[in-house]
C-alpha cells in the first residue's frame, strides 16, 4: 500500500475506485474476498481504491471500521493508493480520525451529509479532523450547503484537504455555477469528478479535472482505466464509446440505489463474493438481480481480455 504523501501525480494517475465491501455471514468484514476484489482491481490497471459510500461505511461499525483497516493494509499492493472514509457526522468522523492517526494511510475521505450542518461548522469540523489525523483530507462536495467553493479554496491553501470528490448532480453537467466557481478557487489538479462515468468526460473535457471515480470500474477496471486515459489524451471520441458502455448499469444502479446494487452486482459477476449487505441497506431482490444479469453479462463480455 502506497503510504507517502498525496501528489497531484496520484490523483491523475488511476481511476478512483470505489468498491463494495465483503462481508461474511456474520456482518464481519472478508479478508479473502475483499482481496480477491482488490486483486481484480489491480489487475485491470488501476491502482487507487476509496473506501467511501459504496462499502457502506456510514453503516460500519468502529470494530468494523479497524477490521477493515487491517485487511486493506494488508491486501492491496505496494503502489495501490488506498483512501478509507470517515463521518458522516463530526463524532464518528473524529473517532475514526484518531484511529488513522496511527495508521499509513495517507488521507482519508470525509463522508459527506445534508444533517445538522451548516458551511462554518463543517469547515471547522473538517480542520478538526485534518488536525487530528494528522494529515490532509479529501473532500467529498456533494451539496451546495455543505462548503462553498470560497471555503474549499481556503482548506486547499491552507493544506487542510489535498483532493476534491466533486459530485454535485446536474441535469447538464456542462451548466454548473459551482464547478465553474471552484476550479477557480482550487487547481484543477486536485478536484475529481465524483459520480461515476455519466457526467465523468463532461468534467474531464471541459472542466479539466484531474480524474474520476466510478463504482462500475470494479466490474471491468480495464475498460474504465482506458476511458480516463482517453479522455486525458484528448481523444474524447473514444473515450465517448468506452463511457457509453456503463449506461445500461449506472441507469439501473440510480433507480434501484447506487450501493446495493453495486454490491450485488460484484457478487453475480463472481469476481468476488460481498456477502450480505450491511443494514440499514438491503441486498437487491431475486426480480432486480434477474432484470440486471443481462445487462451485467454484457458489460463483462467487454473487458478486455488477455
Amino acid at each position: 500500500m502506497k503510504t507517502s504523501a498525496v501528489q497531484p501525480a496520484d490523483i491523475s494517475r488511476s481511476v478512483f475506485a470505489v468498491p463494495p465491501l465483503a462481508m461474511s455471514a456474520d456482518l464481519s468484514v472478508n479478508a479473502a474476498q475483499n482481496k480477491a476484489l482488490i486483486r481484480h482491481i489491480e489487475a485491470g490497471g488501476v491502482s487507487t481504491l476509496l473506501y467511501g459510500g459504496n462499502a457502506n461505511i456510514y453503516n460500519l461499525t468502529i470494530d468494523g471500521f479497524c477490521q477493515m483497516l487491517d485487511i486493506l493494509e494488508d491486501s492491496a499492493a505496494p503502489e495501490s493508493w488506498v483512501i478509507p472514509a470517515i463521518g458522516p457526522d463530526f463524532g464518528k468522523m473524529i473517532d475514526q480520525a484518531k484511529i488513522l492517526r496511527n495508521r499509513a494511510f495517507p488521507t482519508t475521505l470525509t463522508l459527506p451529509t445534508t444533517t445538522a450542518i451548516h458551511p462554518a461548522g463543517v469547515e471547522a469540523g473538517l480542520r478538526r479532523a485534518a488536525d487530528v489525523m494528522g494529515k490532509p483530507l479529501l473532500v467529498y462536495a456533494k451539496g451546495e450547503g455543505y462548503l462553498t467553493p470560497a471555503q474549499l479554496g481556503s482548506l486547499a491553501r491552507d493544506g487542510v484537504i489535498c483532493a476534491i470528490k466533486y459530485a454535485i448532480d446536474r441535469k447538464d453537467p456542462l451548466q454548473d455555477p459551482f464547478l465553474t466557481e471552484l476550479v477557480q478557487q482550487v487547481d484543477r489538479s486536485l478536484i475529481v469528478s465524483g459520480m461515476g462515468e455519466r457526467p465523468a468526460l463532461a468534467h474531464l473535457q471541459h472542466f479539466k479535472l484531474a480524474g474520476y471515480t466510478s463504482g462500475l470500474v470494479c466490474l471491468i477496471p480495464a475498460v474504465s482505466q482506458a476511458f480516463l486515459k482517453a479522455a486525458q489524451a484528448g481523444d474524447f471520441a473514444h473515450a465517448q464509446a468506452l463511457m457509453q458502455r456503463f449506461f445500461p448499469l449506472e441507469n439501473a444502479r440510480e433507480k434501484y440505489g447506487f450501493i446495493r446494487v453495486l454490491h450485488g452486482l460484484v457478487r453475480l459477476s463472481g469476481i468476488a463474493d460481498t456477502g450480505p449487505i450491511l443494514p440499514l441497506l438491503a441486498d437487491m431482490s431475486a426480480a432486480e438481480e434477474a432484470e440486471l444479469a443481462p445487462m451485467l453479462e454484457d458489460l463483462l463480455a467487454k473487458e478486455p481480455r488477455n
